[in-house]
């Protein structure tokens, strides 16, 4: 027949009937005849193995009622998402709007979550992060292991948040998350040159460690707090240093740096953080100075030695009175000492006598 027109629909497809651009029906699946003399009938095919229906004119489909017991429909107000999962699968995140999916061809599942509350937390976070519509609709990072997150919500504090992965939806609030380490951290202080009381100018080295105790007031109290506890540092060394003369500053740095931390300390906490120790590393002297200190040392190494060497002198002198009285109160000891070192001399195989006065000779060959 001229006028009558069929279409065939598969067991996976549904028809949907419109006559005059108004939408009239569903169509099974199956083969269809209609009579279509003025040309104003119109079936679009549409898969069911597609999960949802997408079609322009779905608000018309959907109020005529036709959907029921082929499709679900659900409507997402401003303040709603809709997280998909089909065949247990994740799938999307669904903006504000009408959405209708086919209920007999595969597993959907729909969670419709409120984002009036700008965080969003989920067992399965991981999963949907990877998701390209999740990059559309989150905002999304990670606070690293040893750290914490200060987030600020509209540019005000609202938590801290732990190591590990957040997301926060997108267009709702204002998010600003500020990564803290709240691991050891050493700080330098190197090239700072100060005056000592006695008008030295030296130039000195110090390291700190510190770690991050209130990371909402180590972020809101300065804009760098590494940079402030820097420069307070240098204020703390400038007034230890400069109350002390040269010779202080050298025979005793462990006193300066504990002096320096206890004015460190307090003024550390007031931006979130505590000193665990303060050391002086180098006290570099200028070229002048050096020589001169040179000179003093070896001046006076020069005369420890000198004096070492007349103690040694004056305890052999007093060694040799001490001998030589005992042997003039023991004779028989004299005696002893004679024969020790005529032994000696007999020793080396070859004995040399020269002869002086009869006195001498005789109490020599007597000897013999």
């Amino acid at each position: 027949m001229f006028f009558c027109k069929s279409i065939k629909i598969h067991s996976f497809e549904m028809g949907l009937f419109f006559r005059a651009g108004e939408f009239r029906g569903l169509l099974d699946p199956g083969t269809h005849w209609y009579f279509d003399p003025l040309d104003r009938v119109n079936v679009e095919v549409v898969s069911r193995r597609l999960p949802f229906l997408q079609h322009e004119k779905l608000d018309l489909i959907v109020k005529s009622g036709d959907l029921k017991g082929h499709a679900q429909v659900f409507d997402l107000e401003d303040g709603q998402r809709a997280l998909v999962w089909i065949d247990g699968r994740f799938s999307r995140i669904f903006a504000p709007g009408q959405y209708a999916y086919w209920t007999d061809q595969r597993a959907v599942r729909v969670e419709v979550v409120d984002v009036r509350r700008p965080r969003f937390e989920h067992e399965e976070l991981k999963v949907i992060a990877r998701t390209p519509s999740a990059r559309e609709q989150l905002d999304m990072g990670a606070v690293n292991r040893g750290c914490v997150g200060v987030l600020f919500l509209d540019g005000r504090f609202s938590e801290i948040l732990e190591p590990g992965p957040w997301a926060f939806w997108k267009g709702v609030a204002d998010v600003r998350v500020v990564e803290v380490d709240l691991r050891e951290v050493t700080l330098d202080v190197t090239g700072q040159e100060i005056m000592s009381a006695d008008k030295v100018t030296l130039r000195l080295n110090a390291v700190a460690t510190y770690h991050v105790i209130d990371p909402r007031q180590a972020v809101c109290a300065t804009d760098d707090y590494k940079q402030a506890l820097y420069r307070e540092a240098q204020l703390v060394l400038r007034a230890v240093v400069g109350a002390r003369e040269l010779d202080s500053l050298l025979v005793d740095k462990e006193a300066v740096a504990s002096e320096a931390a206890a004015l460190l300390a307090p003024r550390a906490e007031g931006l979130g953080l505590r000193v665990s120790a303060l050391g002086i590393r180098d006290l570099i002297l200028p070229g002048d100075m050096k020589n001169l200190m040179n000179k003093v040392t070896e001046a006076k190494k020069a005369a420890e030695a000198n004096l070492i060497t007349r103690r040694e002198e004056t305890a052999a002198l007093r060694s040799q009175a001490n001998s030589a009285k005992l042997l003039v109160d023991n004779p028989m000891l004299m005696r002893l000492r004679e024969l020790e070192v005529l032994e000696k001399v007999v020793a080396t195989g070859k004995l040399s006598v020269i002869l002086g006065e009869k006195g001498l000779a005789d109490r020599v060959v007597n000897l013999i």
